[in-house]
């Protein structure tokens, strides 16, 4: 396995990059696998996240309409005890335009939202997510690795996303019914001492039961 940093982005097979957030658009065109806002953190934002003990770093699992996400991730961030700064509101802005960005894309009003916090090696197999698509941004800590190949076996070329580069992934459950071919995982990172911060975001039909997932845990 041949691992590539974040300079080769666009190397393998239906993969989209572009420097704009209109970019992950490209999800949508025909043989495009993912599509990557390939941009830089904000170095403040950054530095706070960094700096901040893994206790205090935001966790949440809601089911929820975007226009509510504001709202639902300042609750989560005050019930981390976290004090209120400029980087404490550009994390939320953040959070707030890739899911609007991500709801208008999907057309979907209702999305799942995770904050995850990881120390251990979650989801170390390369997969293709049971979802019609999804979005990842790692805010600390390595980002998801991806490459070409079949279900089962690990991509012969590995590729690394960048921190704060979010990606969209299609999903089994995309309309087409074809398999994307893009396997991807959380990288290996237990014993290491390091914590990864990740957004997730899933599109969600407007029928779906959120009794069980309304409140964050």
């Amino acid at each position: 396995m041949t691992r590539h940093e974040a300079l080769d982005l666009a190397q393998s097979v239906g993969v989209s990059v572009s420097a704009a957030p209109a970019g992950l658009r490209a999800i949508q065109e025909p043989g495009c696998s993912a599509a990557i806002w390939s941009r830089t953190p904000e170095p403040a934002l950054q530095r706070w996240l960094d700096s901040l003990a893994p206790a205090h770093l935001p966790r949440a699992r809601l089911i929820l309409p975007s226009d509510e996400i504001r709202e639902a991730t300042t609750q989560v961030m005050k019930a981390q005890g976290l004090p209120e700064c400029a980087a404490w509101a550009m994390f939320i802005d953040d959070v707030v335009a890739l899911a609007a960005l991500f709801s208008e894309i999907m057309d979907s009003p209702l999305l799942r939202l995770r904050l995850d916090v990881i120390t251990t090696n979650a989801c170390r197999k390369f997969h293709i997510d049971a979802v019609k698509a999804r979005l990842i941004c790692t805010y600390r800590g390595h980002a998801t690795q991806y490459g070409n190949g079949a279900v089962g076996e690990e991509p012969v070329e590995v590729h690394d996303l960048p921190t704060g580069a979010p990606m969209i992934l299609r999903g089994t459950q995309w309309p087409s019914g074809a398999a994307p071919g893009l396997l991807h995982r959380s990288p290996p990172i237990e014993g290491t001492g390091e914590t990864r911060l990740v957004l997730v975001l899933d599109p969600i039909a407007a029928d779906h039961d959120m009794e069980d997932e309304a409140q964050p845990h």
